[in-house]
């Protein structure tokens, strides 16, 4: 184990939400999603392998499964895209649709495969998140989605390691370094961004990568 100095990670909220309607698509079709999200208000919460108790997704084929079974947002985030966006009001917790919303870790110092303990719980980062045109529907902000990706502030998945039960309020600790140092942010700028090949090769390196983004980037680079 690639032990880090001891470091708590803070956590602001834990919400989960199940599939609803969300929308109406050009052809009159409903959109359902489970983006929209309520705090939950227990002392602790279930962590199953592919999700949090009472959170599910609509869509199967691109959102949840094992490598995308909890979404963490930044807090530190929430006030730049406030004036960014231009609302009014202060986005809160779960504005982006996040199970967990954090404190003192971003995309920068979050590394793809660093384990976390969560209560009795342990999760690992997996991959950026790739956002899809929900999360316009879900902030009435029509072109937001190359926006939020090429800012770098996309957030992350965690892949949950051993099942248990964990504090709602907290505390998360980082146990486990993954030793190649593959930040969020680096692997969302190989993929997503940029096409420096050595940063894709650092990409493609790190084996606890989700399978799916190394594999957009192994067909990124051949083509």
């Amino acid at each position: 184990m690639n032990e880090p100095e001891p470091r708590i990670i803070g956590l602001l909220a834990v919400s989960v939400g199940k599939p609803r309607r969300l929308g109406t698509k050009s052809n009159g079709k409903p959109v359902r999603s489970g983006i929209r999200k309520d705090r939950v208000t227990g002392e602790t919460i279930v962590v199953d392998k592919t999700n949090l108790a009472g959170d599910k997704q609509a869509d199967l084929r691109v959102h949840g499964g094992p490598d995308k079974a909890i979404y963490v947002y930044p807090s530190e985030h929430l006030p730049v895209w406030t004036a960014e966006l231009g609302f009014d009001a202060l986005l809160g917790p779960n504005a982006f649709g996040e199970n967990l919303t954090t404190s003192g870790i971003v995309e920068t110092d979050a590394c793809i495969g660093d384990v976390w303990k969560w209560g009795s719980a342990l999760v690992q980062i997996s991959q950026p998140r790739g956002p899809c045109y929900k999360l316009e529907i879900a902030l009435d902000r029509p072109g937001l989605i190359p926006v939020f990706t090429q800012s770098g502030r996309t957030g992350w998945y965690l892949r949950v390691l051993e099942a248990g039960e964990a504090p709602v309020g907290g505390p998360i600790e980082l146990v486990e370094r993954q030793p190649v140092g593959l930040t969020v942010w680096e692997a969302n700028h190989a993929r997503m961004i940029g096409t420096e090949e050595a940063l894709i090769e650092k990409a493609l390196a790190v084996p606890d990568l989700a399978y799916a983004w190394s594999r957009g980037l192994r067909l990124g680079s051949r083509a």
